[in-house]
C-alpha cells in the first residue's frame, strides 16, 4: 500500500549497490529504496535509515550516524540515477 504522503512513486523503488568512500576505505554500500525511505547497509556492519523530504533532500532518521558527505553521495547514486 502506498502512503498518500509519499512524494516518490513506488515504481522508482529498488535496490542499488555501489562503492562508498567511508572511514578512509572504499566499502560496498547497498541501498533499498521503499517509497520515501532509504534503507542503507554499508559493509554489512553499518546500517542507517534515510527519509526523502518533499524538497528532495535526505534526512537521517535512524541507525548509525552518517557524515553529510556520505548522505550526499548516496543521494546522487540513488535519487539522481532515477531522475527524482
Amino acid at each position: 500500500m502506498i502512503d498518500p504522503k509519499d512524494t516518490s512513486p513506488a515504481a522508482n523503488d529498488g535496490k542499488y549497490e555501489f562503492q562508498l568512500h567511508f572511514g578512509g576505505r572504499d566499502l560496498t554500500c547497498r541501498v533499498e529504496k521503499e517509497q520515501n525511505q532509504l534503507h542503507v547497509f554499508i559493509d554489512n556492519n553499518i546500517n542507517a535509515e534515510l527519509t526523502i523530504q518533499p524538497d528532495g533532500n535526505l534526512t537521517q532518521t535512524g541507525g548509525n550516524n552518517l557524515p553529510d558527505s556520505s548522505i550526499e553521495f548516496i543521494k546522487k547514486h540513488v535519487l539522481e540515477q532515477q531522475g527524482a
